[in-house]
């Protein structure tokens, strides 16, 4: 029983309050004073004795738990009814209502409710969206409150707008949502059938129609397979017909559609048309036809007539061939098909698959479990046997290569020379291309024991022409002994079928004899280029190979000892090095014929001595000045006043650029190279000349030096002449110090 409302028997309701405000009912509307809202609390936020106050949203599942806003805890949850309605149609001739079905969604996290029908396939009405999401009120006289989620079960009627939605299920999700709030969900309810779709199904199953369109839905396999190609390597054997080969194809399967495609890999210089596409994409029949098929006599549809207004060139109809009379049975290659090892008909061309990359292997593994893949062997068979050619003994009339034209082809051709050789080799600049020998006759006769010859061998077409210098009073015209031309070797038959063999350059070194068309030449020296040719080409000239010579050398190292003591004995004066034929003399008895004279020489080149310039340096400054003579030049001393000019250092040197840059712009005359070989004679370590010095042993009037003696005349000279004869030595003194401490490792003691 309550107590009564007198002084002294309430409690204080304000104790702990600390709000007070009222809550706010007026506000402004288009700048007119009116009462807003008349639900909203009374005092402090707290509602009047006897006020109920609307919920905004959905109660909680009682439970313990957070207090949390509505917004967050039901967020993104949504409970799924299916319902349908009964719908009377004002047309009553086939039925006199439609069953048409609805999915109602209502949201906990603020009551809302959206209705959607969905989509059923030729039921002629409008479907999609019936009522958009938002609060709907109960239906009279309830208006003023709206649906909560306890107004929601199976089994149950909910009206929206006058429309009355009969709910028959719902998912599992509202199922334990409902459960959980307390709610006891009815069992599923069966839904009725709608009249329309039934008797439109009853007539479609038992009336045939007039137009047996076909569906073909190609748009599955075109998204699944899209951009997926099998690819197989592909033999065409074509070599047993006539002028045909082997041919590489790639054939690519396009599983988005079923089509073929067949590219042809050509090889260089095949001789055939740059057109790599052998077969344009499409289906490729199993069985070819025997002949191409016109266009339109394959159709997917065949139009018999069309029927309309003509008039206007329109069509309102058409009709179709039901039967399908003519119609041509293919059939065509699928990915089923394919493997390796088959060999598929191709517009009558055999094409073998004998292989596929790694992309086919995956889908057959994967689509059909197949394991093997291994690549069938496509090798050519063996060519047979080739005939062998023989030709003709040489019956001596012209040369050999132009007889042996003759019998190659009807029509004779000439020989064709190795021009590329020709031009690698050929003399330009000064790099001559020629290997000069200087050689004698090895022969029994007093008279010719004498004779010297300079053998002369052309790079650029392997000819060898023979010169004897000419020799006053001996008795011997001298002049041209060989003209040039090619040698044969020594030993082979004049009369044969295969060509002859002639002496290559690689055939001549120092100490050879060689047979010059039945004249034995024993070769006792070369020339400076055809030296440093021949250390350059150690791979052809094994002899001109220093390291394969002192390993030679190195075999005899247990007499190391006593050749240090030879030599030393040798040097009575203690300079580190004795003349040529000292160490001729000593090397050769010291391995016993084992080391070569191209070997020997090999070895000298490389441990000689410098030797005194002086006398080189004599010729040029001869030479200079007879040029100086010849031009009346004599002004030096300007010369050495611009040296000085430039000299600011006071050094009485100036650098080798700028004392040949003062006589080019001076116009000295003297040519470049031999202007080249006096700067170096006078220029120091540090490429610096001494001005004063230079210019005053090229002034011709102060210090005159000894004229120059002519050459000897001589009665015959030719383009192969060796002009000034070599040294019958390759150095004057040998550094034997600096052999023995390479080869043997020996110090100075």
């Amino acid at each position: 029983m309550a107590l009564p409302l007198l002084p002294g028997n309430s409690f204080n309701r304000n104790v702990g309050k600390e709000k007070f405000h009222k809550s706010q009912h007026w506000g402004f509307c288009n700048n007119v004073m009116m009462l807003v809202s008349d639900e909203k609390p009374g005092i402090g936020g707290e509602p009047l004795l006897g006020q109920k106050i609307k919920p905004k949203c959905s109660i909680y599942p009682k439970g313990d738990g957070s207090d949390v806003p509505s917004w967050v805890a039901f967020d993104k949850q949504v409970l799924s009814f299916d319902a349908y309605l009964e719908e009377e149609v004002p047309d009553k001739s086939q039925t006199n209502y439609r069953i048409r079905y609805y999915k109602i969604y209502f949201y906990p996290e603020d009551d809302t409710i959206q209705v959607n029908e969905p989509e059923v396939k030729n039921s002629g009405l409008l479907q999609g969206t019936s009522i958009r999401r938002h609060r709907i009120t109960l239906p009279p006289p309830d208006e003023d409150q709206f649906y909560t989620v306890y107004h929601f079960n199976v089994g149950t009627e909910v009206v929206f707008y006058g429309r009355t939605f009969k709910i028959y299920d719902c998912d599992a999700f509202t199922r334990n949502f409902l459960r959980k709030i307390g709610v006891k969900v009815n069992p599923p309810v069966p839904c009725p059938e709608d009249p329309y779709m039934k008797i439109r199904r009853e007539v479609l199953e038992h009336v045939e129609p007039l137009r047996p369109y076909e569906s073909l839905d190609t748009l599955k396999q075109f998204l699944q397979y899209h951009g997926k190609i099998l690819c197989f390597f592909c033999l065409w054997d074509d070599s047993v017909s006539m002028f045909g080969d082997r041919r590489e194809l790639i054939l690519h399967y396009f599983l988005c559609d079923d089509t073929i495609e067949i590219k042809e890999l050509l090889p260089h210089n095949s001789g055939r048309d740059a057109i790599k596409m052998f077969l344009r994409r499409s289906k490729l029949p199993k069985n070819c036809p025997p002949r191409v098929y016109q266009p339109g006599q394959i159709t997917d549809r065949a139009v018999l007539n069309l029927y309309g207004d003509f008039i206007k060139n329109q069509a309102d109809g058409f009709l179709m061939d039901r039967y399908k009379l003519g119609e041509v049975d293919q059939e065509f290659y699928k990915d089923s098909d394919l493997s390796l090892g088959v060999t598929i008909n191709v517009w009558g061309r055999k094409v073998l698959l004998y292989d596929c990359d790694e992309f086919t292997k995956s889908y057959y593994k994967s689509k059909y479990g197949i394991e093997n893949f291994t690549s069938v062997s496509c090798k050519p068979p063996s060519p047979p046997p080739k005939i062998e050619r023989k030709f003709p003994p040489y019956n001596g009339f012209g040369s050999e290569e132009d007889s042996l034209r003759t019998c190659i082809g009807l029509k004779p051709t000439p020989h064709r020379r190795n021009f590329k050789k020709f031009m690698e080799k050929d003399s330009y600049g000064f790099k001559s291309n020629i290997l000069r020998f200087f050689a004698k006759l090895v022969t029994d006769k007093c008279v010719d024991l004498d004779r010297m010859f300079v053998i002369s061998y052309y790079l650029s077409d392997d000819t060898i022409s023979v010169f004897e210098p000419i020799e006053r009073n001996s008795g011997i015209t001298g002049g041209m002994f060989l003209k040039r031309s090619r040698v044969k070797k020594p030993g082979q038959e004049v009369f044969k079928s295969e060509l002859s063999e002639y002496i290559k350059a690689e055939d001549l070194y120092i100490g050879v004899t060689v047979n010059v068309n039945g004249y034995l030449f024993r070769l006792l020296n070369a020339d400076e280029y055809t030296l440093n040719y021949m250390e350059q080409n150690t791979d052809k000239y094994p002899f001109s190979n220093l390291k394969l010579a002192l390993q030679k050398l190195k075999q005899e190292e247990a007499k190391s000892r006593e050749l240090k003591q030879i030599f030393r004995a040798a040097d009575r004066k203690h300079t580190k090095k004795v003349d040529y034929n000292t160490f001729r003399d000593i090397l050769m008895s010291f391995t016993v014929g084992n080391l070569s004279e191209q070997e020997f020489v090999t070895i000298v080149r490389h441990y000689r001595a410098p030797e005194d310039t002086c006398s080189d340096v004599d010729f040029l400054i001869a030479l200079a000045h007879e040029k100086f003579k010849k031009n009346m030049f004599e002004n030096f001393d300007s010369f050495i006043y611009s040296c000085v000019y430039e000299d600011r250092e006071k050094k009485n040197v100036l650098p080798t650029k700028d004392i040949k840059r003062l006589c080019k712009s001076s116009r000295l005359p003297l040519s470049d190279d031999l202007l080249e070989s006096l700067l170096s004679r006078f220029e120091d370590s540090e490429k610096q000349i001494d001005y004063k010095s230079f210019f005053s042993a090229l002034n011709w009037r102060k210090n005159p030096v000894p004229e120059l003696q002519p050459a000897s005349y001589l009665k015959e000279r030719c383009e192969d002449i060796w002009l000034g004869m070599p040294s019958p030595i390759p150095a004057k003194y040998i550094d034997y110090l600096t052999l023995l401490k390479d080869v043997f490792g020996l110090e100075e003691e």
